[in-house]
């Protein structure tokens, strides 16, 4: 029964023992051992076999028996010592515990004193706060008042002064007055309520329109509206003349009136213009019969000289914003005889050299000059008039000459009529084209077509010797065509040197117009006007 109960107490002592791995882990860190003593692992045999491994180490059983008595007797003491001691950690314990909470009742008396301040403090930043804060509104206030009186104090006297500056129309003076007074007047937007602010705001209105209207009356008499209106094309010179004389005499007296970014000598210059091209285009449309080439090419050339100048002057920064409209130049140029006239020659060879055509970069090109477009029919028509002699001079100085002779230069060369007559043209065009580059431009190509086709049967076709095997004559399609069968006809030696010239004449002819086709292509001049899709050449 005694070593059943010794068992059970063994096993309890041991299910008590029993320490979880991370409670022995501690253990070790905070008391470590190298006893085997304190080994978690402990097993009794194993130390016993460590103490007495061989037989011959029985022999000192009694003192290793003695050894572990003596200290089991150490344990014990030591036990019974921290045992002893804990009876009186109970007590110490309770008064530790009392004297912790009087601290802790001390502690938040403190913190209730610090708080019951803190929130006097609280009141009294509270009280010093609300104090400055009316001091800044005050302040504020005040500043505000200062500056809108001195603000008012300015309107005033200057609404005064400008009504009696524009009354002595001291216009040097008022321009700088007004724009402080405007500026001041903005400060007052939202006073207008006021009656006193809002009838200032009214004499400064009333001020800006009598201002207003005096120097548009002081501008109409300064410039005598009839020197605008001079009379017909002989006289166009004195039109521009008087504008000249007029913008020097206004550039003298009122130049520094305006600011230099409002353009007003620009401005003035292109009013000018769009009376200008009102009025010749009346005199013209009533006058049209009197209208001659070599007047309307006067009036022309004056005229763009004139327009000219206004580029070398003028920016054209104004064109978009005045009552007229911007005059319809192209972005590209888009003729391809806008040349230089200096570097035209009359020579073959430069007809063929390719040329670089010019940009009209002028903005005020076409600003008055586009007012003669509708009256270029009378250029037109001389053109027409002009090219017919030409042909008939080259037909009877054909027939003078006769036909070029064998063993000479002149023996199968180009006719220099030919030559002649695309020199011509090319001069017409460039000078059309400096008028305009519509309809007119696709009159005068017409009429080249017409002559060109003359110039190929009275010229060339009609001057080609005749056979007895054909008695109609002979043609340039027929020279070029082979028959089988046909007889093969016999010629001088002048004869071959004429056929020879005159078919080197058409080669030349047909090659120039087809150059002056790709030319119109690149420009997409023929895009824009089909009607000359068949270009000069068609007669060819």
């Amino acid at each position: 029964m005694m070593e059943d109960e010794e068992l059970e107490f063994v096993e309890d002592l041991e299910a008590i023992l029993h320490l979880t791995p991370e409670v022995q882990l501690a253990i070790e860190q905070v008391f470590p051992s190298q006893d085997p003593l304190d080994r978690a692992d402990f097993n009794a045999v194993e130390y016993i076999n460590t103490l007495f491994p061989t037989e011959q180490s029985l022999a000192n059983i009694d003192e290793v028996v003695n050894n572990i008595r003596l200290k089991i007797r150490r344990l014990d003491d030591n036990i019974r010592t921290v045992v002893r001691g804990q009876t009186n950690v109970g007590q110490d314990g309770r008064q530790v515990l009392e004297e912790a909470q009087k601290a802790i009742q001390q502690l938040f008396g403190k913190i209730k004193d610090i708080k019951d301040k803190a929130e006097k403090s609280e009141q009294m930043v509270k009280e010093i706060t609300r104090d400055i804060k009316q001091l800044d509104h005050a302040k504020r206030h005040l500043t505000t008042s200062i500056t809108t009186l001195n603000h008012l104090h300015m309107l005033a006297g200057g609404v005064d002064s400008l009504e009696a500056m524009t009354r002595k129309r001291q216009y040097g003076e008022v321009a700088n007055l007004l724009q402080g007074v405007v500026n001041v007047l903005e400060h007052f937007q939202k006073y207008m309520g006021i009656p006193q602010i809002r009838q200032l705001s009214e004499r400064v209105k009333a001020a800006q329109s009598e201002l207003g209207t005096q120097i548009l009356a002081d501008f109409e008499e300064a410039f005598p509206a009839q020197g605008s209106k001079v009379a017909w094309l002989d006289k166009i010179d004195r039109r521009y003349a008087w504008i000249k004389r007029q913008l020097v005499d206004y550039e003298e007296k009122y130049g520094r009136m305006f600011p230099e970014e409002w353009c007003m000598t620009e401005r003035i210059s292109v009013e000018f213009c769009h009376i200008t091209r009102t009025e010749l285009a009346k005199l013209m449309r009533t006058r049209a019969r009197e209208i001659e080439v070599k007047l309307l090419l006067f009036a022309i050339q004056r005229t763009t000289n004139f327009e000219g100048l206004l580029a070398k002057r003028f920016s054209g920064c104004t064109l978009n914003d005045g009552p007229g409209k911007k005059p319809e130049t192209p972005l590209e140029p888009t003729n391809p005889f806008l040349e230089d006239e200096d570097n035209v020659s009359e020579k073959d060879e430069d007809l063929d050299r390719p040329k670089k055509t010019k940009a009209p970069d002028n903005p005020f090109h076409g600003i008055v000059s586009k007012c003669f477009e509708p009256h270029l029919y009378v250029y037109i028509e001389s053109q027409d008039k002009n090219l017919g002699e030409l042909i008939d001079r080259f037909v009877a100085d054909f027939r003078a000459q006769g036909p070029p002779k064998s063993g000479t230069d002149e023996g199968g060369a180009v006719l220099p009529s030919c030559a002649d007559l695309f020199v011509y043209y090319k001069k017409c065009m460039v000078q059309c084209s400096q008028l305009s580059t519509g309809e007119p431009m696709i009159a005068l190509t017409t009429i080249f077509q017409k002559y060109l086709r003359e110039y190929a049967w009275k010229i060339l076709s009609g001057n080609l010797p005749k056979t007895s095997t054909n008695s109609g004559g002979l043609t340039i399609s027929s020279l070029l065509k082979e028959k089988e069968g046909s007889e093969v006809a016999k010629f001088t030696m002048e004869e071959l040197c004429l056929i020879c010239s005159i078919l080197s004449t058409a080669e030349y002819c047909l090659a120039t117009t087809q150059q002056l086709e790709e030319k119109l292509k690149e420009k997409g001049y023929l895009k824009q006007y089909p009607a000359l899709g068949s270009g000069p050449g068609c007669c060819m």
